[in-house]
């Protein structure tokens, strides 16, 4: 059988198939299902500085090539995840990665401040999709100078790896995965949702209340695997894939375009059993091809 340990970044896991933040929640659902123990590692629901409603209803429109969401970052705040969730993921043997988002910098300074108190984390990701609204709005992600910015003062503060998640929502990812890897992030993850919308021809309307959402699901997958190869052929650090993988096949191909691993978002929420078919499915494939793991295969996209 092919070994599905993953090192990278300063991060030991048992395979290197995640879920996604904001697909999984903080895992209650799923551990109904099957054992935390089986994802390489939980990227928990957004966190931000203070508790979130999210946005208004609706915030979901179904797509024929995935889904649109505008859910808002809906969290308890991080108080009540350290002294709650935290402890509960922990104590199902879950490896957590707390993803985090500020709308302006002090808010990630803050946000650090309170992770570097998360006994037990894996990681941080760091959501730079977040809008800027210091800045009239634009998110950080599509400035090179505020996405180095909100990661330097996140690292200041944790012990544990940084993760810097980008938005492919912008001309040159690579000038921004350059920009967080010059100012220490361990890891970037891609991608985080493609904005798009969805019309209600008889109403005439937007069909989310905020008219635009965030686009995930197969229909991305292209585009996300594309910004993988790019990265990895471009900047020199570990990579977590993401953005339309819903097979065993999907995380294949996100491997031999260079990522480290591999996250599961919106099809935890059309097969709740993904996770685990995905990593049979891909300890299976590696097996069939004579491979002893998944580094012997990691970048060979890239030659």
């Amino acid at each position: 059988m092919a070994d599905l340990r993953t090192v990278f970044a300063g991060m030991d896991l048992p395979n290197p198939i995640l879920a996604a933040s904001g697909t999984y929640g903080f895992g209650h659902e799923f551990a109904e299902l099957y054992p935390l123990t089986i994802p390489g590692a939980i990227m928990t629901k957004g966190l931000t500085l203070n508790p979130s409603a999210g946005n208004p209803t609706p915030r979901i429109a179904e797509m024929p090539g995935g889904m649109l969401n505008s859910i808002g970052l809906e969290n308890p705040g991080p108080e009540a995840f350290i002294t709650a969730e935290l402890p509960w993921l922990l104590s199902q043997g879950a490896r957590v990665i707390a993803n985090i988002g500020g709308h302006d910098l002090s808010d990630y300074e803050e946000l650090g401040r309170i992770m570097s108190h998360g006994n037990g984390l894996t990681a941080v990701e760091v959501n730079i999709s977040c809008p800027n609204l210091a800045e009239g709005g634009m998110a950080f992600g599509v400035d090179p100078v505020l996405a180095s910015q909100a990661v330097r003062l996140v690292k200041k503060h944790v012990k544990v790896p940084v993760i810097a998640k980008l938005t492919p929502n912008v001309t040159d990812i690579v000038l921004i995965a350059k920009a967080v890897a010059a100012e220490g992030a361990d890891c970037i993850s891609l991608i985080n949702t493609l904005l798009g919308m969805a019309i209600d021809i008889n109403t005439r309307r937007p069909i989310l209340a905020r008219k635009v959402g965030g686009l995930s699901g197969p229909a991305v997958k292209p585009v996300a695997l594309r910004m993988v190869w790019e990265v990895a052929r471009a900047v020199d650090m570990p990579i977590i894939g993401m953005g339309g993988v819903m097979s065993a096949q999907d995380a294949v191909e996100f491997i031999l375009a260079g990522a480290c691993a591999v996250a599961v978002g919106t099809a935890n929420l059309i097969n709740p059993y993904s996770i685990p078919e995905i990593i049979e499915g891909l300890g299976v494939w590696l097996d069939s091809q004579g491979y002893k793991s998944t580094d012997e295969i990691r970048g060979l996209a890239l030659q």
